[in-house]
């Protein structure tokens, strides 16, 4: 904690002074001393606090090098909250564990999950089911499927009836469940393996067919943070396989969303014009959130105290159709076609200052217990729990995920999914 402090003060002065990419490059050396430091005490590719740490501040340490015309100086509330939302995790996480202990040591003393794979095997087959039908319902419904448009950069946004959405990108489960199968699957039944893999299949085609990049990218990633967290080593050359397969996916939907290299540069206003888009785009996702952050706090004029931070109940509920009043709150950002926004958006919106605050202790405190029990789960829905928080945690940078109607809806089927599993169990055992 003392070198992110050091290297956030030296940040913080070196962009006073103009001096961006040093303020910048300072933050990206804390954020990888941070995870590092993690990794070498656990052991655990995918420690919570330590993928909290490597994105949380070095997507910071991106933002501030200011390589778009669209990045301004940062109000000292906007630096105070980013700091406050690192400071709080770390803190709840390390007081946790020099009171119970780190769970290091479970990690070390590594078990082989092993489990009934059967009840995994109907949850893909019945959610990969449910999302296709949701999702034939939608294009029949609106008449047409994303990827088969042309010349519409906003199809994916449009393609979207209300409460059936949902169970359309519940797809990006599946993925994470067959990794769970087949780490569990003791027999030699070749019509199972060969439906799983079907159903698998069937499950990323449909972002895809949506043009949705991130949902793609989701279930990829979830997938991946999943086989980690049920290995006791890791090799990270996979990843860097995984990377091969993502990327040409990616562009390909990109053109597939009419988002050609004039569009996108037009939107990003770089200050070096001949930067390469591959750069570029990943660029602006990451750093532009801390900026629209910024714009919201510079803009904001009054907090909405918890009403926006509720968003999923009223969706849930469908209280937003009788009272749209709860949910009728403008989000500034510094340009209207660069909407996402960083996890602690709605938690200075609601609260100012303090609601960060807590809401990073909170997090902190859920990373905690999490991580010490990883070696001690034996419902496999809490591996997909896991690497759920962690994709969550990596993308921190990206979108208000608590406060996230989809985030609620995945974490409400894995938790149906974890008491289908416990009964399957229970009656097995009988």
């Amino acid at each position: 904690m003392i070198v992110y402090l050091i290297c956030y003060m030296v940040s913080y002065f070196l962009a006073l002074r103009g001096y961006y990419y040093l303020s910048g490059l300072a933050l990206l050396v804390a954020a990888v001393w941070l995870y590092i430091s993690d990794y070498r005490r656990s052991g655990n590719l995918i420690h919570l606090r330590g993928l909290f740490s490597l994105f949380w501040v070095g997507g910071q340490g991106l933002s501030c090098m200011k390589l778009s015309y669209l990045q301004v100086d940062w109000a000292g509330m906007t630096w105070f909250c980013l700091a406050l939302a690192y400071a709080g995790f770390w803190l709840v996480f390390e007081v946790l564990s020099r009171l119970y202990g780190t769970g290091y040591d479970s990690h070390s003393r590594f078990r082989s999950f092993s489990g009934n794979a059967r009840p995994v095997f109907h949850m893909i087959f019945m959610l990969t089911m449910a999302s296709l039908s949701a999702f034939i319902m939608e294009a029949v419904i609106l008449g047409y499927i994303p990827l088969f448009l042309r010349g519409v950069p906003h199809a994916y946004s449009e393609f979207h009836l209300t409460g059936v959405h949902y169970i359309t990108v519940s797809c990006v489960l599946v993925p994470s469940l067959t990794v769970l199968y087949f780490h569990m699957e003791r027999s030699t039944s070749e019509w199972r393996l060969v439906l799983v893999i079907v159903m698998t299949l069937v499950s990323l085609a449909i972002p895809i067919l949506c043009v949705s990049r991130f949902q793609f990218l989701f279930a990829m990633l979830l997938a991946a943070a999943t086989y980690i967290s049920l290995q006791k080593t890791f090799n990270p050359l996979y990843l860097v396989g995984l990377f091969v397969v993502m990327v040409p996916v990616y562009l390909i939907l990109t053109v597939a969303r009419s988002h050609d290299v004039s569009y996108l540069n037009g939107i990003f206003e770089m200050k070096y014009a001949k930067m390469p888009i591959f750069i570029t785009q990943p660029y602006m996702y990451i750093a532009n959130n801390y900026d629209n952050f910024n714009c919201m706090v510079e803009a904001l004029p009054g907090h909405s105290f918890g009403l926006k931070g509720l968003f999923p109940l009223w969706a849930l509920t469908g209280l937003k159709f009788f009272f749209p009043q709860l949910i009728n709150f403008p989000v500034y950002v510094d340009k209207k076609e660069l909407t996402t926004l960083t996890m602690f958006y709605d938690a200075y919106y609601d609260f100012g200052w303090g609601g960060v605050f807590i809401f990073s202790c909170a997090l902190g405190f859920v990373a905690y217990l999490l991580t010490i029990k990883l070696r001690e789960m034996r419902n496999p829905m809490g591996y997909l729990l896991y690497a759920q928080m962690g994709i969550y945690f990596i993308l921190s940078f990206f979108t208000t995920w608590f406060s996230n109607t989809t985030t609620w809806f995945y974490l409400i089927v894995t938790g149906m999914m974890a008491v289908y599993y416990g009964v399957a169990e229970h009656w097995q055992r009988r």
